[in-house]
């Protein structure tokens, strides 16, 4: 099987020399970045507010849940500096101060245990202050974290190389996994690759490649993405092996305003060598039902099927023709 992109030809980039090496990638699948930052410090109180909202829910609801057990704790602490002056508590007891200092902060005033001093008065309106903030701030935190919009776009796990009339095309796929629509939805294919200058000094660059059809007005279903390997691309003239070795990777961007939220999403994904197949083309996804409905069958969203070498008249028509039909 030929692992060319395209026949040996003179190219548009430039061949650095650089050793092969494990690929390492700028985005990973789930669609974050993978970067280790050297020399500076990371600080969970640098961007507090930044670091709220970003945070795995199990690490907000535990942070959250720490915070007031260590307020309560320190308040019921206080309780006991003052001595005695709690009214039906117990002398001595954290457990009696801890519990009164919970009624206190959430405003519940059950009146089996109240302030008796005026110590305890003083520091029940200190907390009582506490509490208010709190609640004000972890109802924030808890809202901004719910209403932020995100986008559920599923991207097929492969990219494929096939002809498109007669030129070698670089296809994947995405659908929209909810149950709305993406508003003026915009994809950006950008190749990016280690290089070596004419100084010697290493760079990684960025080169976009132009997409057959890069907008939507309405991305509701799926959309299969097309890259023409033509003399114009980027990758015209690049094998596998170039790819491999310049530790190269193709990165997808879609952006576009989600209806429901009426604000803007985005998403991310990349591509490496390993990922790309010559010489294959997408499953069928699109069907009708007996009774005239159109349905997609995403079981079958990541399946690819290879082509003939000597039969390319094998890629479906329709297929060559639109772009929102896989």
């Amino acid at each position: 099987m030929n692992k060319n992109l395209r026949r040996q030809s003179p190219e548009r980039l430039p061949r650095p020399a650089i050793a092969p090496r494990k690929t390492s990638r700028l985005v990973n699948p789930s669609g974050g970045v993978e970067v280790i930052r050297l020399g500076t410090k990371f600080s969970l109180w640098s961007d507090l507010y930044h670091s709220w909202l970003t945070i795995p829910w199990i690490g907000f609801l535990g942070l959250i849940t720490l915070l007031y057990l260590a307020a309560n704790t320190i308040f019921a602490l206080l309780y006991l500096a003052g001595g005695n002056g709690i009214a039906n508590a117990e002398p001595g007891s954290f457990t009696d101060a801890f519990f009164f200092s919970v009624q206190t902060m959430a405003s519940i005033g059950y009146g089996a245990m109240y302030p008796d001093t005026l110590y305890t008065n003083i520091i029940v309106s200190i907390e009582a202050l506490v509490g208010l903030l709190g609640i004000a701030m972890a109802t924030g935190l808890m809202f901004a974290r719910f209403s932020r919009p995100t986008a559920r776009v599923l991207f097929s796990r492969l990219a494929v190389v096939s002809a498109d009339q007669g030129v070698p095309t670089l296809m994947f796929r995405m659908a929209n996994q909810r149950r709305n629509q993406i508003l003026e939805a915009q994809v950006r294919l950008t190749l990016v690759r280690n290089e070596v200058d004419d100084h010697g000094r290493y760079i990684r660059r960025f080169y976009d490649l132009r997409l057959a059809r890069s907008q939507s007005p309405i991305f509701a279903l799926t959309w299969l993405a097309m890259h023409n390997i033509d003399e114009t691309s980027p990758l015209h003239g690049l094998t596998l092996d170039d790819l491999d070795a310049t530790e190269a990777e193709l990165v997808v961007t879609l952006t576009g305003i989600d209806e429901t939220f009426a604000q803007t999403i985005h998403a991310r994904h990349s591509y490496i060598a390993s990922e790309i197949f010559w010489h294959h083309r997408f499953a069928d996804i699109l069907h009708h039902t007996p009774e005239g409905y159109r349905a997609v069958d995403y079981s079958r969203f990541h399946d690819i099927l290879p082509l003939v070498d000597d039969a390319p008249e094998q890629i479906p028509n329709h297929a060559q023709n639109s772009h929102e039909r896989r």
